[in-house]
């Protein structure tokens, strides 16, 4: 692509998610897991420059300013989730082109916040601005399922159930901007691992209960319980928010067909107020109430006990402590949800004198991420 053909890169903002409760069940025979888990996105983001054109031959050029990055440098771009879906899109499109993809790494890699899944839905978005092309939504969330499992939730943004093995998602009612803060202890935790210590667990678990009372108990397995557990809190929580239903009678809001720019369509979920009269509800805040638990934290703290120590800092133990504090997907990144921007300078304070990195931010609302996503 010479100087003259270049044209104005458009930028977008690849944000964040954090997981509010995360259900893993049973392997499954495709070698994946049945998950029930509510995705958030979060302001904290990357940013993702794409660059193209239509040409003879499709060329795709990756950078990034992060080592940890697999680029086109390195000889690895083809392992990029933005890589990947910059290409499948093309082929979905039937159309070639010269692509120029630069990844501003801001999230950690690694972190449990999603930020490669974030930046295939950045890059995609970017490639069909620049192409003034772009897919069907049902095209869409097709191709985002195929790069990745957490890949789809980013073409609804706000508030997301994941069901499957996280890919069947359902924009659910929306909740105000809350303060959060985001621990980014430096450990790497392996998301592959994570899921093999749990399956050894589970097995463990079927084996012993075998050997006290036989198969027979074993009608169903404990871990599918867990998912169980989840629907039942999703349902009990936006059962009265006069929105449609949705799988297993969870209530939820329409699947929008997106269009580039546009903002996804769904009825708004109905706020009351909080009995106490201290605090708005929202259902955000109902459904941590319900004990919602991220089942990864059971192998993950074993293997690195300072995370439990950090979700301890981010929990705190005053009046002002935080609403739900976890850890988010498989991790390392934790997070803390408050009432105030005090409890949450408050709680960034007593992670960072432990010696781990805290940024104070806020839940991004479904409307503020697509109104927010192109930077330019």
């Amino acid at each position: 692509m010479g100087r003259g053909d270049r044209l104005m890169p458009t930028r977008v903002r690849s944000y964040s998610k954090i997981n509010l409760g995360l259900a893993v069940g049973p392997p499954r025979a495709d070698g994946f897991h049945s998950l029930a888990t509510v995705y958030q996105t979060m302001q904290l983001h990357d940013l993702v420059t794409v660059t193209a054109r239509q040409a003879q031959k499709t060329t795709i050029v990756l950078t990034a300013n992060h080592r940890g990055v697999p680029r086109s440098e390195a000889g690895n771009a083809e392992r990029n989730t933005a890589w990947k879906m910059v290409h499948r899109v093309l082929e979905r499109l039937n159309i070639t082109a010269e692509v120029e993809i630069s990844i501003d790494k801001r999230l950690p890699v690694q972190g449990g916040m999603g930020a490669g899944s974030a930046n295939a839905v950045a890059a995609m978005l970017g490639l069909e601005r620049e192409l003034r092309v772009a897919l069907q939504g049902p095209d869409r969330l097709e191709v985002a399922a195929e790069v990745g499992s957490d890949v789809p939730l980013f073409l609804l943004g706000g508030t997301v159930l994941g069901l499957g093995r996280g890919e069947d998602v359902y924009p659910l009612p929306e909740s105000p901007a809350m303060p959060c803060v985001i621990a980014l202890p430096e450990v790497g935790v392996s998301t592959a691992l994570a899921f093999q210590q749990l399956d050894a667990r589970w097995n463990d678990r079927m084996r012993a209960e075998i050997a006290a009372e036989g198969a027979a108990r074993l009608t169903s397995a404990p871990p599918a319980d867990k998912l169980k557990q989840l629907s039942r809190a999703l349902a009990s929580v936006w059962s009265t928010t006069g929105v449609e239903s949705g799988p297993s009678g969870i209530a939820l809001t329409n699947r929008p067909e997106l269009i580039p720019g546009d903002l996804p369509s769904g009825k708004a979920s109905v706020m009351q107020r909080d009995v106490r009269g201290d605090l708005a509800e929202n259902p955000l805040l109902a459904l941590v109430r319900t004990g919602i638990e991220n089942d990864f934290e059971e192998v993950v703290f074993s293997q690195h006990p300072s995370l439990r120590s950090t979700k301890r800092d981010l929990m705190g133990s005053s009046s002002g402590s935080a609403l739900y504090a976890a850890l988010s997907g498989s991790g390392s990144a934790l997070f803390g949800l408050y009432e105030s921007q005090a409890d949450a300078r408050a709680a960034q304070h007593r992670v960072q004198q432990n010696g781990t990195r805290a940024i104070l931010t806020e839940t991004l609302p479904r409307r503020d991420y697509w109104h927010t996503m192109f930077a330019g």
